[in-house]
């Protein structure tokens, strides 16, 4: 018979488990609690972390390009992530192999556009060959600079064509994705502050050398593993969702786990084999979550601890904005103003107590932002209304 899971024991696990009480000891443990940390936006990765721990932003850049226990990749959903270096060959396998030999075929049929004539392939490997060898030529190195040594990549093509909306551009950024999504190239140090988009890249036998190639089954049969060990337990719907796998490829990484049925109070679930035994009540924590943060982003249902709050706190698009928690719930939203200043707007009342819990995280938030107002890339509605 499965074992009830509710809504409470959810919430507990996730409390406890994503370190929303502030608890974790650093970057690596606070990505390595959530699998990944979302890094669409740069600065969701540093603020993920200042959420959970007391590491600061300087740490953060340590583990990134001092280090390297973190590394900036492709992965599930075609989105960028951090992950603890340990766990690339892992995303690698289960997920990026997949989109780099789609994203290819994409590029093929874009290169239609370009007035080329011959084998397009063969085109094609040749200039990701020239690439390669242009930034190993002169690593680290941004994407100007590696065009300079393979100038075919200023190769124009059109996206759309015959549409509204048709863009012209070069193919250079669109063949060092495809690299990058291969796990041959790697995004370094950006230019500027953490807050830039443009990386420096770097040959992955430089940045990580040493790391072992998986098989596609093990890698995702690893990554369900370890998805059910930080956001279990759950519907098999959200795990579906947060890989970006086919319905094929989740039975066969689930038979591999053999994971615990469970009843969630909307449906049935699972959950890690022996991962279905209640856990304690954690004391209430206010916590105040970025933008793309992986809590929030981690589930497809978030009814369970998001309530009736997504209108407010997601765009058109499906991404989240600043949230405000409290003991495993998002109660609202918050947003600096041109100074620096945390605004927070609470959605629901959650009494005087926690109101002020809540306060004192915004204040400790600011002091360690020391001044520095961060914008996030995808807007909602609460944000830019408390950011006026």
């Amino acid at each position: 018979m499965s074992r009830k899971l509710g809504n409470d024991q959810r919430r507990a696990r996730m409390v406890a488990r994503h370190h929303l009480a502030g608890q974790a000891d650093g970057p690596e443990q606070v990505a390595a609690s959530l699998v990944a940390l979302h890094a669409t936006d740069p600065a969701t990765v540093h603020l993920a972390v200042l959420a959970r721990s007391a590491a600061g932003t300087d740490d953060v850049e340590r583990a990134l390009y001092d280090d390297r226990s973190l590394v900036r990749m492709l992965g599930m959903r075609r989105t960028m992530f951090v992950v603890p270096a340990a766990l690339v060959p892992v995303v690698q396998a289960a997920c990026a192999d997949d989109i780099a030999r789609r994203q290819r075929k994409l590029l093929l049929q874009h290169l239609g556009t370009a007035g080329l004539e011959g084998d397009l392939d063969a085109w094609l490997a040749e200039v990701e060959e020239g690439a390669y060898a242009a930034l190993r030529a002169g690593e680290p190195a941004f994407a100007q600079q590696i065009a300079d040594g393979e100038p075919r990549l200023r190769t124009e093509i059109v996206m759309a064509e015959g549409k509204p909306y048709e863009a012209r551009g070069y193919i250079t950024n669109r063949v060092l994705f495809l690299l990058a999504a291969q796990g041959r190239i790697v995004r370094g140090r950006p230019r500027g502050t953490w807050l830039s988009t443009q990386y420096a890249w770097s040959t992955a036998e430089t940045w990580l050398p040493g790391l072992e190639p998986l098989d596609a089954d093990t890698a995702r049969a690893e990554l369900a593993r370890r998805w059910l060990s930080a956001f279990g337990p759950a519907p098999v719907a959200d795990l579906k969702w947060w890989t970006g796998w086919t319905a094929g490829q989740v039975k066969k990484a689930l038979a591999a786990i053999g994971p615990a049925e469970v009843d969630l109070d909307g449906g049935p679930g699972i959950a890690l084999p022996g991962d279905d035994e209640p856990v304690p009540e954690p004391e209430p924590a206010a916590a105040l979550l970025p933008a793309l943060d992986p809590t929030p982003m981690g589930w497809q249902e978030r009814g369970w601890f998001l309530g009736e709050h997504q209108p407010l706190l997601f765009d058109r698009t499906g991404n989240i904005g600043p949230t405000v928690w409290w003991a495993g719930r998002v109660v609202g939203g918050w947003a600096q103003r041109p100074g620096g200043e945390i605004a927070i707007r609470l959605l629901e009342d959650i009494g005087a107590d926690a109101t002020a819990a809540v306060e004192a995280a915004a204040d400790r938030l600011h002091g360690r932002l020391g001044g520095l107002t961060v914008i996030p890339k995808f807007r909602t509605s609460v944000e830019r209304d408390l950011s006026s």
